[in-house]
């Protein structure tokens, strides 16, 4: 362990040439520059790297030539289309390079090596679990209620395609993100301590809602779910989830021994949510009441 840690603090020790730079490249174009004198400090008159510095050079390198990897997803006509690898740096290559440049007396050019990270779901696993539907279900809403028909549709276009393995817990919140004017969500009745009020994403309730039903057609475990505070018109009495940013979250697990896969689609004033998997699938089917194909007047006057 003492001829580790001597080895480590030598190889810390070794006199640099402080008069060079670093130039950090990414598929061609320079990322960043930086001096040796940057990144090293004295001791003892002998120049060390500064730990603190090169992780904030290297973060800063990371943050630049991140890329999110892309999943395969299913079009309206249920055509596969092919995910995307992303990239992230590659620590403990970049760092044996860093070392060389450090401890050289000459300029260097630095080519970021990237570490693949592939998409959790492929073209290949979306094949296999869209054979067999497990579970769906149908809700109605008012169309010419601009403001909550945005807000459904973009709740349902971030739950769609969405793939949840084995033992993985689905969390709504979590999957359809902050409902924020940037994203798109606009102004609708919500309900809060049992009135309506005003609020950014009013609608997306219906389609928490929809989703809780159709997983438990399913068969599969409900984890979290709260109902509203009054009875809402767009599913049975007790059948709603209600969801909010800062308060309630609907969510579920994958109990199966098979992936599950979210398609959520909207047609005109219907929200439809299915439930698919593969042909190996163990499941057990539930029956639950549907919902009222009649809009109310509560859902025409004022949701």
């Amino acid at each position: 362990m003492k001829l580790t840690w001597i080895a480590g603090i030598l190889l810390f020790v070794q006199p640099v040439n402080i008069s060079e730079s670093l130039s950090v490249t990414h598929q061609g174009q320079t990322i960043a520059r930086i001096n040796q004198v940057d990144i090293t400090m004295p001791l003892l008159d002998v120049p060390i790297m500064d730990a603190n510095k090169y992780n904030q050079f290297v973060e800063k390198i990371d943050r630049q030539v991140y890329q999110k990897p892309v999943n395969a997803t299913m079009d309206e006509l249920g055509n596969i289309l092919p995910g995307r690898a992303g990239y992230k740096l590659y620590h403990q290559a970049f760092k044996e390079k860093f070392y060389s440049f450090l401890y050289s007396s000459r300029g260097y050019k630095l080519e970021v090596p990237l570490l693949a990270i592939h998409p959790k779901v492929d073209g290949e696993l979306l094949a296999e679990i869209r054979e067999k539907k497990i579970g769906e279900y149908r809700t109605y809403f008012n169309v010419n209620n601009k403001n909550r028909s945005n807000n459904i549709s973009l709740a349902a276009d971030a739950i769609n395609n969405y793939v949840v393995f084995p033992g993985e817990v689905f969390s709504f919140n979590q999957v359809v993100g902050k409902r924020s004017a940037e994203k798109g969500y606009l102004l609708a009745r919500v309900i809060v301590k049992g009135e309506f009020s005003e609020g950014i994403g009013g609608g997306i309730c219906q389609v928490s809602s929809t989703l809780f039903n159709a997983i438990d057609n399913a068969g599969l475990q409900t984890i979290q779910r709260y109902s509203h505070t009054r009875s809402v018109p767009y599913v049975p009495t007790g059948r709603d989830a209600t969801v909010s940013w800062y308060g309630p979250d609907f969510s579920f697990k994958n109990k199966y021994n098979q992936p599950i896969l979210i398609r959520a689609k909207i047609q005109g004033g219907m929200v439809s949510i299915m439930v698919y998997s593969s042909d190996m699938i163990n499941y057990k089917l539930r029956k639950i009441p549907d919902a009222s194909k009649q809009l109310s007047n509560e859902q025409i006057f004022r949701l």
